[in-house]
């Protein structure tokens, strides 16, 4: 049998799931899931989704445009082009061929969980590596990705570019505790998010822990935190505005500035910046959206 949802707490953690008007969680007994549109794509076979979703949008209503121009209005609406620079909105799948591909939009249904309100720190990691003795995959391979605008100028061994990360160099000796090299360091930047982690150095940290990466409908359902739809959906967790002006305030993006060699840190941060630095979502969870890349159980 289920415990009662309302006995478990732990510490650092949100549950994610239903609750009653009274703010108390729903038990077993009943659907105690979240339900949601998941996806960014387009097509005719979730149009109706779609409509619905943008049924009671402030804009002109859906079934009051032209049936002529209501898919191209849907698309400015819902899926404007991405900005190298600025946030990317829920749902948001990267094309590449080595990311997948995109889930044109569906209600899907996850089943109650709890995740970290933050991300894991490099002081957080630094307990697990001192306790296992744990070596990462970058200190394994010697090497590891590092933005071609952090790379030490006076190094001379970097490599170039991967064609396929032409912003990225691999540079050698970079790893979690060296963020951009030999000559740097990760002191004074304790409570900032770990960087230089793969995939399976994610996976054995939270084995470590007692716990376990989210599936990337729990990621989503977490960061949408209430934005479910079809009345409330938004792109962001703030709404639908992505300026510089307003977006800065909510979360850590690369800035005004060309992309990756211009940043002046208008926002106080260049590169990563500490946990619980920005608000966080109506669930509670922090840095969703930017700071750094997050790992789920199928990957980025």
């Amino acid at each position: 049998a289920h415990p009662d949802p309302n006995d478990e707490h732990y510490d650092g953690m949100i549950y994610v799931g239903k609750h009653d008007h009274d703010g108390k969680r729903l038990g077993f007994d009943v659907d105690n899931g979240i339900r949601y549109i998941f996806g960014t794509g387009f097509d005719e076979t979730h149009k109706e989704i779609e409509e619905a979703d943008l049924h009671l949008h402030p804009l002109q209503p859906v079934h009051q445009l032209p049936e002529v121009n209501r898919e191209e209005e849907l698309r400015k609406r819902r899926h404007k082009p991405l900005s190298e620079t600025g946030p990317k909105p829920f749902g948001h799948v990267e094309t590449h061929e080595l990311d997948g591909g995109v889930t044109p939009p569906q209600v899907v249904h996850v089943d109650p969980f709890f995740l970290d309100a933050t991300l894991v720190t490099n002081k957080e990691f630094g307990k697990f590596v001192r306790a296992t003795y744990y070596e990462t995959e970058a200190e394994k391979f010697g090497w590891s990705f590092v933005l071609t605008s952090f790379v030490d100028p006076t190094s001379t061994d970097v490599e170039e570019a991967d064609p396929a990360a032409p912003h990225w160099s691999a540079v050698p000796g970079a790893y979690w505790r060296r963020p951009e090299g030999p000559k740097s360091t990760y002191k004074y930047r304790e409570d900032h998010p770990v960087v230089h982690v793969s995939h399976k150095d994610a996976a054995e940290y939270c084995k470590w822990v007692g716990k376990r990466l989210p599936g990337e409908r729990e990621w989503e359902a977490a960061a949408r935190a209430g934005h479910y739809g079809p009345s409330n959906r938004t792109l962001y967790s703030w709404g639908d505005d992505d300026s510089w002006e307003n977006s800065y305030r909510h979360v850590n993006l690369w800035g005004p500035g060309k992309f990756p060699d211009e940043n002046d840190a208008k926002d106080g941060w260049r590169a990563t910046n500490p946990i619980k630095y920005y608000p966080p979502n109506k669930l509670g969870f922090y840095d969703m959206t930017g700071n750094v890349w997050e790992w789920q159980r199928g990957g980025k």
